[in-house]
């Protein structure tokens, strides 16, 4: 006597789960980046473009105190009292004296022998009492990101890409499972949260979106880029010849 039909293998159940995981886990770490990452903009103190903004200013919305600190050091170089070279080194030309706190900043952190690695000016720089200034005074005119606001951001990004991490893994996981017929529908399934985390992380990871606000990029935009130290301040040490990039340690960016 014939035995019940057995029902047909149903591959949808072996992956489908474990698409629904990646998925939950995507949107929640996207929305958190998002929400996050608004709250941080919309930060306001001042009216949004009052004022005008200094080159050290415009850097620091740009790209943070690394990016204030690359400017001084290629304005000083640009003025002859300071040599960088392609092997990393800054070397004081002119030490007589004057300029603003922050070239004071880094004839301070090269010290008496007159000479120091770029690679270890940098953070010491980027650490300067004078570039908190600028950030504190950025921040109460509501033009930069305040440090808790960019905390949050730093987290939903770490949430981001552990979930591309996890829907990659799952991915990863659930093709070996599903008969190979079924090995495109799987992949297909798994391309909208490994997208949709992929394209927040990518968004989340540009540096202006990090240090300034709405009315902060706003004044940014009004920047023209034509003189070199500002489009240095607005663009990052890409738009520097490969000598300097090299000196400064960001020959490919």
């Amino acid at each position: 006597m014939a035995g019940p039909p057995v029902l047909p293998y149903n591959s949808i159940m072996v992956w489908f789960p474990l698409l629904l995981v990646a998925c939950v886990v995507s949107a929640v770490a996207c929305a958190r980046l998002c929400r996050a990452a608004t709250a941080a903009a919309e930060h306001g103190g001042g009216a949004p473009g009052e004022g005008e903004l200094t080159l050290g200013e415009a850097a620091f919305l740009s790209g943070g105190p690394g990016r204030v600190t690359d400017l001084t050091l290629v304005s000083m170089h640009r003025a002859r009292r300071l040599l960088l070279a392609r092997t990393g080194w800054a070397t004081v030309v002119d030490a007589s004296g004057g300029g603003d706190e922050l070239e004071r900043a880094v004839l301070g952190a090269i010290g008496p022998a007159g000479q120091a690695p770029v690679p270890r000016l940098r953070p010491v720089v980027a650490a300067a009492a004078c570039v908190r200034r600028i950030e504190e005074g950025l921040v109460a005119r509501g033009l930069a990101v305040p440090a808790a606001g960019r905390r949050e951001v730093a987290a939903g990004l770490r949430a981001v890409r552990g979930a591309f991490l996890l829907t990659a893994a799952l991915g990863v996981v659930a093709v070996p499972l599903v008969p190979e017929a079924e090995w495109t529908r799987t992949v297909a399934g798994f391309t909208l949260p490994l997208t949709a985390s992929g394209l927040c992380l990518a968004i989340g990871l540009l540096p202006r979106g990090r240090w300034a606000s709405h009315a902060g990029q706003r004044l940014l935009a009004g920047l023209s880029a034509d003189d070199p130290l500002t489009a240095l301040a607005t663009r990052g040490p890409s738009v520097l010849e490969p000598e300097l990039r090299a000196a400064l340690g960001t020959a490919r960016g």
